[in-house]
């Protein structure tokens, strides 16, 4: 079973003052590197995301909240009808310890608690270890592998498929919090 810090968090909707914060993120190196766009991310571009996702429905753009703090991104794109949705997420680079599992297991119980989502579902470069351990310690099941799926600039890399279901994670949903 995974467990849930003690601490208040929260996954709530990002709004447009958040786009300063979330593009900061976004571009930090530590971040950058491991995204599969790895351009630095201009204002006009994020912008122009974030005016786009506000438009669909079926995609979620949230901000995951600690103590009241902003601490970490999460997207969840639902692919039409169904409940199944691609996510994407990262922490803030200084954000403590712990804040990722905290941010991942809020993240789940919104997306299958909140938009009752049948599945989630992720992918992750194969060099991206953190990643892919992360995935499997919130009961992901690696679904496939994708050869040389991704090109760096460099190089091609493997790219990890993870999957999720609804009710594979409603035994540990008791454990989060939002």
């Amino acid at each position: 079973m995974v467990e849930m810090t003690t601490r208040a968090t929260r996954m709530r909707p990002m709004v447009k003052t958040d786009l300063a914060l979330v593009r900061s993120w976004r571009n930090h190196p530590d971040i950058r590197s491991y995204m599969f766009t790895q351009h630095e991310i201009t204002l006009d571009e994020h912008a122009h995301w974030f005016e786009q996702v506000c438009l669909n429905p079926l995609k979620h753009v949230l901000i995951f909240e600690m103590d009241g703090q902003a601490l970490g991104f999460v997207s969840l794109y639902e692919n039409g009808p169904g409940g199944i949705a691609d996510w994407g997420f990262y922490a803030a680079p200084d954000a403590p310890k712990g804040t990722g599992r905290s941010m991942g297991l809020a993240a789940l119980n919104h997306a299958f608690s909140h938009l009752n989502l049948h599945k989630v579902y992720g992918q992750a470069v194969a060099y991206n270890h953190r990643s892919i351990r992360f995935h499997q310690h919130l009961g992901f099941r690696q679904e496939g592998l994708l050869h040389a799926q991704h090109f760096d600039g460099e190089h091609y890399h493997d790219v990890l498929c993870f999957g999720l279901l609804g009710h594979e994670w409603k035994p540990n949903a008791s454990n989060t919090r939002e």
